[in-house]
């Protein structure tokens, strides 16, 4: 497997990045996304991704059970784009606002338990894999305990799939830099 985590802040080209390089990869495409429509605002968010998308691509929604559908779609020959691991990191945080202060987002056994059948398939995927998350850590702390465990565990999600992928990319106004 070629793996490549494209990290970013928000509407800094790191969708456009991945699907320029799964267009230039020449291999049929599956796009994996994990937003949800909550709100009319997202729901437009989610449409013009798709909109921009190629028509022969793929798209799989998977806000949950990520590994899964890795599982299932990932294959020789083939190119999978997981859009992106930040709102799937949110989906699996269901619940966290009722933990105590001061406690660790794998206090939740949904978000532990996702996070750990990610990790152990991100190895043994067979094709290219291309994935897209935030990086939050830069900014202001967060105000709120839930904002800070969202972040603390962003930040560790991302360096251990960083770890686990043979290139990683930084991208900010649409320029990418290479970090692995």
């Amino acid at each position: 497997m070629a793996s490549h985590l494209i990290l970013g802040g928000a509407r800094s080209g790191k969708s456009t990045l991945a699907e320029r390089l799964a267009r230039e990869s020449g291999l049929p495409v599956t796009v994996i996304v994990t937003a949800v429509a909550l709100d009319a605002e997202m729901a437009a968010r989610i449409a013009r991704h798709r909109h921009d998308r190629p028509a022969g691509w793929r798209t799989v929604e998977a806000p949950m059970a990520l590994a899964a559908a890795l599982g299932e779609h990932a294959a020789t020959g083939h190119c999978v784009v997981i859009d992106c691991l930040t709102l799937w990191l949110a989906n699996a945080l269901g619940g966290a606002e009722t933990l105590p202060p001061g406690a660790d987002a794998e206090a939740l056994p949904r978000w532990r338990d996702e996070r750990r059948a990610l990790l152990e398939a991100l190895p043994r995927l067979p094709g290219e894999l291309i994935l897209v998350a935030n990086e939050v850590g830069l900014g202001l702390v967060p105000e709120t305990p839930l904002g800070r465990l969202f972040r603390d565990a962003a930040g560790r999600l991302n360096q251990e799939v960083a770890a686990r992928c043979e290139r990683v990319s930084f991208v900010a106004a649409g320029l990418a830099l290479s970090l692995k």
